[in-house]
């Protein structure tokens, strides 16, 4: 069973995130305006590396993106990577 991504906002902040119970990991994002949101951060819980739990708060991030409409700005250098290796997510980045 895959964990659950979850997502909260404050002001200008948000964060997806998965609570595994032992640890949290997260994606951090600051919004710049209705049409674009910087990804800051990426941080994977420790023994939770290698498990996809990245990409799978990425994917939560891009169905956002695509739902209300804004583009990303790959600040995260782990973001920024896999924005690399999926040019089928180009048209939720601003680069």
């Amino acid at each position: 069973m895959s964990p659950e991504v979850q997502h909260k906002t404050s002001g200008s902040k948000g964060r997806w995130f998965i609570d595994h119970g032992n640890g949290i990991s997260e994606m951090t994002y600051s919004i710049l305006s209705p049409e674009q949101v910087i990804a800051d951060h990426t941080e994977v819980a420790p023994g939770h590396e290698g498990e996809g739990i990245g990409v799978m708060m990425l994917d939560a991030f891009i169905a956002d993106a695509r739902e209300k409409g804004y583009r990303i700005v790959p600040l995260c250098p782990f973001v920024n990577a896999q924005r690399r290796k999926h040019p089928e997510w180009a048209d939720v980045f601003a680069v």
